[in-house]
């Protein structure tokens, strides 16, 4: 960031603040990414420490939250002895440790942000956020809208401040207050610089200004520089950008002014006695920053130390199954990691996987009643291809009274006396037996599972606006090639194979693409997992496959599927197509799910007040899904909320271990691998898909009123783009309170099976990749599969890792433990 100088650059300045608000999509493309994003060229406790400085965001747990942390053992003392050493050294270790154990630091600090602004109140006792936020946020609101209003925004075909200028030319009323106000913006350029001149004065102050008024309400000023890059992240789309943005609340502030003061009143600068600091100066590091590094890195190798305790002390199995049951791909979320561990309990015959829940399918697709294409793959990717829906056996449901008619005087009534009291009753009804209904969101209805898809292209022509649809054969092998490399399944092959999307259902969570597949862009996996079971299936992707050493055998059969994670149900796609006996053995893997499943939801059911843990698994498992439904249940399931794991690596890593579900688990065998190209995929998706779930979770945690969005009860779902708090509240990014609030605030480790050396040129070949990683975003460990020796990642080299644990607790049966305790669990071996 360039420090001020006697220009006030305008484009540089709306650059750097569209680089600092926040960057949440539209609700319907939330996706978890690094909330501090704009300091990711820094490392990560220098990041922290600045946007905490700038800003004010809490960036870590409290000094009280670390030191009660380490009096109840979860911060270990021997770990926190070794961070102290390594960072201050051994001769002044216990020095370090009593200041990080007892001195009484004073923590309050005051941001530099909105500093400048404040001298308004102070010396003209003017609160200028009260009288122009209601009026700005109600007209952002109506001009963004995607649906929740009766009625349109009077002028939708232009831009926002062309569509402001004709309504004041032709109403009757003004949103100004004042003539003064209105002139301006009829009859000037109204340019930023002749506003700020106006309301400022001093050219030096003119960006600290624009940065103390922005981030008043950095959710709606986010969306819109989101909104003005991709537009097409609206589906009625509308022209609105930072500039427009800023130009017209400059004109209400100046209004407000004029309302309040008439011409007695003088730009800011003019009269400000003491300039605040420079916004971006420099940030010296303190004796109490340091000691919060200390807490953090504490708290955080107190767990990973075990979780290497884990790996090194588990006997690893790596005895091939003679013959397999089936072979099931699941996603990597790390929601996915217990149902995988049941699985294989209750059939040891079987075999799972973990892969981007997108299997390499890329991407949009259109549902047959569908009016916009839907994205279903990862948010980087700009898909060239679409897959149709068609022939569609079911229609969607819908409930009567949700209807444009009745909105209208007569057909309004006449529903409300009608259909509306039928409603009522419902509703009623539904809250003493929760139930399904056609508002409720769920996983299912994203695709019919008997329609039909345009997964193959036969002819290059057939497009649509510029979209391939289908993929071609030659396509197709390339995917399917790259899918069963990346997991190393290329021998060996099941006679089923599952191909295993998921979702999520929900009735009262405006956030429900968080709860689907970041892979699939906030979306449901069903697409992809039939349609990458098709190309898998098909006779001319497999011909090409046997000439790269890929054989399928013709008695393999792929079959989608989709693990709904809120009411832990599977259904299965395309059953008609496996042969007789592929059919007879599908039974008996249904039946293994199914039991799987019951102890899956018995398992997530230890985090949930409502549910008595130790009731059989069946009887759990209904009150999940009666949960799932339920118009009282802000926490249908906790998502992500205990994540902090990565690990890539053959299925024997990991087998024998209870990660507590913390882990997104990525196949990878390096042998299938030597060079690292599949680990260089793998990476470049999971250091920010996995690094941007877990640091989102993170900064909701530690501050969930300014870089989360607080508790959901108040939300208010704002033209279905956000959520604030009442109607006049400015947009709540990031992650309401009831998903975080028993996450552990520690960042991403990866784990992966592979040779440090090979793993330093793979990361080091992109440099968006690296810097996840050298900067300390997340932490990074190699597993040598060789001589199982651990290396961490530290200044740009592996180094090798020192172990402090010295053992791990096996259990014969985890049962117990889990009917017993809610919160996070230790790592344990099975036996």
């Amino acid at each position: 960031m360039k420090t001020h100088t006697s220009l006030f650059d305008e484009h540089e300045v709306l650059h750097e603040l569209k680089h600092y608000l926040p960057a949440q999509a539209p609700l319907k493309d939330f996706v978890h990414h690094n909330t501090l994003h704009a300091f990711q060229t820094l490392k990560f406790h220098k990041a922290l420490q600045k946007a905490s400085e700038l800003f004010g965001y809490k960036t870590s747990l409290s000094l009280d939250e670390f030191r009660a942390h380490y009096a109840s053992k979860r911060i270990r003392e021997d770990v926190l002895q070794r961070v102290i050493v390594e960072r201050k050294g051994a001769n002044l270790a216990k020095v370090w440790a009593e200041k990080a154990i007892n001195y009484p630091y004073k923590t309050a600090r005051q941001p530099r942000i909105g500093s400048l602004r404040a001298n308004w109140k102070k010396e003209y006792h003017i609160d200028l956020d009260s009288m122009v936020h209601p009026i700005l946020f109600r007209i952002l609101c109506s001009y963004l809208d995607q649906g929740i209003s009766i009625w349109n925004f009077p002028i939708r075909d232009k831009d926002f401040l062309s569509s402001m200028r004709e309504m004041e030319q032709t109403s009757f009323t003004s949103v100004f207050r004042t003539k003064q106000a209105k002139k301006l913006f009829l009859t000037t350029e109204c340019t930023i610089p002749e506003l700020l001149t106006l309301l400022v004065g001093d050219e030096s102050l003119y960006e600290h200004y624009l940065f103390d008024q922005q981030f008043a309400h950095a959710g709606w000023s986010g969306l819109v520089g989101v909104v003005e890059d991709l537009p097409e992240t609206l589906l009625d789309t509308r022209k609105i950008s930072l500039h427009d943005l800023i130009v017209f609340e400059l004109l209400l502030e100046i209004d407000a002014l004029y309302y309040q003061f008439g011409n007695d009143w003088t730009p800011l600068g003019n009269w400000l006695q003491h300039k605040p600091i420079d916004l971006f100066a420099d940030i010296p590091d303190t004796e109490l920053s340091d000691i919060m590094v200390i807490w953090q890195e504490a708290f955080e190798w107190s767990y990973y130390d075990q979780v290497v305790a884990g790996l090194e002390f588990e006997p690893h199995d790596n005895i091939p199954i003679a013959l397999k049951s089936f072979q099931a791909m699941f996603c990597i979320d790390d929601r996915e990691c217990s149902l995988r561990r049941y699985l294989e309990e209750f059939d040891p015959a079987c075999e799972t996987f973990g892969t981007p829940g997108f299997f390499g399918v890329d991407c949009f697709y259109q549902p047959e009643e569908g009016k916009y294409y839907t994205k279903i793959c990862p948010v980087p990717i700009s898909p060239r291809h679409l897959i149709k829906e068609s022939e569609s056996k079911s229609k969607r449901q819908q409930d009567l009274h949700f209807n444009k008619h009745a909105h209208s005087f007569h057909s309004g009534w006449l529903i409300s006396q009608t259909l509306g009291f039928w409603a009522a009753l419902r509703l009623f009804a539904n809250i003493f037996r929760p139930s399904m209904t056609p508002a409720a969101a769920s996983s299912f209805k994203h695709m019919d599972n008997l329609s039909r898809l345009t997964i193959e292209n036969t002819n290059l022509a057939d497009r649509e606006n510029g979209l391939q649809i289908g993929y071609t054969i030659d396509e197709m092998a390339v995917r399917v090639e790259g899918l069963l490399k990346s997991i190393g399944l290329v021998e060996n092959f099941a006679s089923i194979v599952y191909i295993v999307g998921h979702g999520a259902s929900s009735v009262n969570n405006p956030h429900y693409a968080a709860y689907d597949c970041g892979a699939c862009s906030g979306r449901a996996g069903s697409v992809n997992a039939r349609a990458m079971s098709y190309m898998a299936n098909h006779p001319q992707v497999r011909a090409i496959l046997r000439s790269k050493g890929v054989d399928i055998p013709a008695t393999t059969q792929f079959i989608g599927a989709l693990h709904d994670t809120t009411r832990d149900e599977v259904a299965f796609f395309d059953e008609a197509s496996l042969s007789p006996e592929n059919l007879e053995k599908h039974k008996a893997a249904i039946a293994t799910f199914a039991e799987a499943l019951d102890y899956n939801a018995k398992e997530r059911s230890r985090r949930f007040e409502s549910i008595d843990s130790k009731l059989s698994p069946k009887r759990i498992h209904e009150k999940i899904r009666e949960r799932s439904v339920s118009l009282f249940e802000p926490r249908p399931e906790l998502n992500h909320a205990t994540n902090a794991l990565t690990i890539i690596g053959r299925r024997s890593l990991t087998k024998s271990l209870f990660l507590d579900r913390r882990s997104f688990l990525n196949s990878y065998d390096y042998q299938v691998d030597p060079e690292g190209k599949y680990l260089f995929t793998i990476l470049k998706a999971a250091a920010p898909v996995t690094g941007g779930i877990n640091l989102e979770y993170f900064f909701s945690r530690v501050d969930n009123q300014q870089l989360g969005a607080g508790t959901k009860l108040p939300h208010n779902v704002m033209g279905l783009i956000g959520v604030a708090n009442g109607m006049d509240g400015d947009l709540r990014p990031g992650l309401p309170s009831q998903m975080i609030e028993v996450h552990d605030p520690i960042r991403m480790f990866f784990i992966i099976e592979h040779f440090p050396d090979i793993v330093l040129k793979v990361i080091q070949e992109l440099y968006a990749t690296y810097e996840w990683f050298i900067n300390e975003w997340v932490h990074l460990m190699v597993v040598d599969p060789q001589t199982q020796t651990f290396y961490v990642f530290k200044e740009g080299a592996f180094l090798p890792y020192k172990l402090l644990m010295d053992h791990i607790d096996t259990v014969s049966d985890i049962t117990p433990i889990l009917e017993t305790h809610q919160e996070d669990l230790p790592i344990y071996i099975l036996s």
